[in-house]
């Protein structure tokens, strides 16, 4: 066999490439492509990212160490929106220990992704983080604030801490077109906004603002109207 020293350099990596290496079970030499090594990496969290966590899914409550599951078990093929209470495994797949920082970011909004799919997501306020009977878990309070797609059983999940407010003023415009004393007005901000009111002639107008949520509020005027409400 020629020396390694003698063969190349190849600056370009493929999926298919192939190294020669040991099988750790039982000490054979194997070839092992680039492609298998990277998912390897990647569904055992092996590259750590701070402020990143990485749980497996499982049908199981309390599956296991570096879990995450969803109150009662089950989950899979429901979209994100169900999912309100979980527990997470006070570790994550490399086996940090994940409790100070998800503490730290508690009532604070988190998003959690499938690892190889980066449009199947939820996103939401983490309301609670307390310890579970049995203290190798977390139960978590989730609210839904968005998202797409639907839970994989056994699949690797990211989360994170992540707020779009932090970069950005969300603002919102509202059309009432039917003359009303009574505006109803779903924005979906996720935060209390100032308002503004014009009618259809942008002349400013003034009312109650009862804020029935983080993403709804209610305009009563002493007389009905159409107009805009502008949201900030």
């Amino acid at each position: 066999m020629a020396r390694i020293s003698s063969y190349p350099y190849d600056t370009v990596v493929h999926d298919q490439d192939a190294w020669i290496g040991t099988e750790a079970s039982n000490r054979r030499t194997k070839q092992f492509t680039a492609a298998a090594v990277a998912e390897y990496l990647n569904i055992n969290a092996k590259v750590n990212i701070g402020g990143q966590m990485s749980f497996k899914w499982t049908d199981s409550e309390k599956g296991g160490t570096g879990t995450i599951s969803k109150l009662g078990g089950g989950g899979s093929g429901a979209g994100f929106n169900t999912l309100s209470n979980i527990f997470l495994s006070t570790t994550e797949l490399n086996g940090q220990n994940v409790v100070g920082f998800l503490d730290y970011i508690k009532t604070k909004n988190i998003l959690i992704g499938q690892g190889d799919q980066i449009s199947q997501f939820g996103h939401y306020t983490l309301d609670t983080y307390t310890v579970d009977a049995n203290p190798l878990y977390y139960k978590g309070g989730l609210t839904y604030i968005g998202g797409n797609g639907t839970i994989v059983n056994e699949k690797q999940y990211t989360l994170i801490h992540f707020d779009i407010s932090d970069s950005e003023d969300k603002t919102f415009t509202f059309t009432q077109g039917v003359p009303s004393a009574t505006w109803v007005v779903t924005h979906n901000l996720n935060k209390f906004p100032s308002v503004s009111v014009v009618d259809t002639g942008n002349t400013s107008g003034f009312g109650a603002v009862t804020y029935d949520s983080a993403n709804q509020l209610t305009i009563t005027f002493s007389g009905g109207f159409a107009g805009k409400a502008y949201l900030n």
